[in-house]
């Protein structure tokens, strides 16, 4: 199959996830699914208050019944994507039964059945590092073997046409015994956010029937590069659709309606759901200067939840400052702001590119294989994005850096117009025509 040629990126979601999900026991073992008030989020098109649909339609086996099932869990950055694909695939056809499989302690257990649809655990287990001298690794072959005995009896009660994995190790336990065990019976796709693949994609490659990618430079790390469709990264709805600036600044900033106008320049700061240490201690060490020399300027400031109690202790109230540990309406800060301040995980990348918006990326040094040092000089060349390393980042560094963006118009109109042009907002509508194909 020819690849396509959308350039597009990755990010995280940051949503206010509670523990408000049911749970009931049916043959696949602990099914979570939607609970029964309404939930109000822009992932979900479908929400389910029961397992009864689930168990039924396992059950009943009907050929005429499109059954998908979605591997995906860990961080946000591999969950989301998957629930947009979803979204879209409920679009085409609101008849499509799927499922999604996880870990039970990783956060796709809440995050998940909080957008609408079911979800199921299977044991997994995450590869140690140093891979080859770790000793935790020396049992992972009998983890391996668990999980797929787990992950047979659940792809053989759902018995899916299709199983989409979208990375993490998550994925691999489902992917495996249905590329290994199930071959004829079912189509195996895999969805890859980064530039570099990680290693579970990576080996899943092999088995795959489709390969989405994020970036054309992508391709040349995968084997059999006919079976590579360049999609870029499925992201929100929401994030798809028009939202008013002006609107978006009255949500975040209700008592400064006089005072905001087109001279006004709001800027976004992202840590990720846990928040960025180094990002937020270099922001608390610049904000009041910046604040009191640019009566312009305002902040949104997601701290992370870990970090969020420290900063409040430390962070003085100001009318141009919003402080929150979580981002519950992103449609509405994307639209709000001017910059973006954010760790460089490929779902956040693909989101500023289909919002069209300046940024700085400070890439994570912890992210395993290098990820995010790759997105972002990736985002550097395609989006005109600023990178400052770790290493760099300090107060003066990041002032420094925003002066020079919001300074200068040209610039900034620039980096709008290279971001949009780089984006790929469709990439998830793409992706499940691309995956229906296959059973048509």
């Amino acid at each position: 199959m020819a690849s396509s040629t959308h350039p597009a990126f990755t990010l995280f979601f940051f949503s206010n996830l509670e523990k408000n999900t049911s749970s009931s026991t049916s043959s696949f073992g602990v099914v979570y699914t939607a609970p029964s008030r309404k939930i109000h989020r822009c992932l979900s098109l479908s929400c389910k208050n029961d397992d009864k649909n689930l168990s039924t339609a396992a059950t009943n086996n009907k050929t005429d019944q499109i059954r998908i099932m979605f591997a995906a869990g860990g961080t946000g950055g591999h969950i989301y994507p998957a629930v947009a694909i979803a979204d879209d695939l409920k679009v085409i056809n609101p008849n499509i039964q799927i499922l999604f499989v996880g870990n039970e302690k990783g956060m796709e257990s809440i995050a998940v059945p909080s957008t609408g649809y079911d979800f199921v655990s299977v044991p997994c287990f995450p590869l140690s590092r140093p891979i080859l001298f770790s000793p935790t690794n020396l049992l992972f072959p009998y983890r391996l073997f668990k999980s797929m005995l787990k992950s047979w009896k659940v792809l053989k009660r759902f018995d899916p046409q299709i199983i989409v994995g979208t990375g993490g190790y998550v994925s691999a336990p489902i992917c495996l015994t249905a590329a290994l065990f199930r071959r004829g019976l079912n189509k195996l796709v895999i969805q890859e956010q980064n530039s570099v693949p990680g290693l579970a994609n990576w080996l899943l490659s092999f088995f795959a029937d489709l390969v989405f990618v994020a970036f054309p430079s992508s391709v040349k790390y995968f084997a059999n590069k006919s079976k590579c469709v360049v999609s870029g990264n499925p992201i929100r709805l929401c994030l798809r659709q028009y939202t008013s600036k002006a609107v978006a600044r009255m949500h975040f900033f209700p008592r400064a309606a006089k005072a905001l106008n087109l001279d006004s320049r709001i800027v976004l700061v992202l840590g990720g759901s846990l928040g960025a240490n180094a990002i937020n201690i270099a922001v608390l060490n610049m904000y009041s200067r910046m604040l009191s020399e640019h009566k312009n300027r305002y902040i949104i400031w997601q701290t992370g939840v870990d970090s969020y109690n420290e900063m409040e202790s430390l962070v003085k109230n100001h009318p141009r400052l919003v402080l929150t540990p979580f981002m519950h309406k992103m449609d509405l800060a994307y639209a709000a702001v001017d910059l973006v301040i954010s760790r460089a995980g490929a779902v956040t990348c693909s989101e500023i590119m289909a919002t069209g918006k300046p940024s700085i990326l400070i890439p994570s040094p912890t992210v395993a294989e290098g990820h995010q040092l790759k997105n972002a000089f990736i985002m550097e060349d395609i989006a005109g994005s600023k990178v400052i390393t770790e290493d760099e980042l300090d107060s003066t560094t990041l002032g420094n850096a925003i002066e020079e963006i919001l300074g200068d118009e040209r610039r900034m109109t620039e980096m709008c117009e290279k971001a949009v042009k780089s984006g790929c907002p469709e990439a998830s509508a793409e992706i499940a025509q691309y995956i229906l194909s296959l059973i048509n």
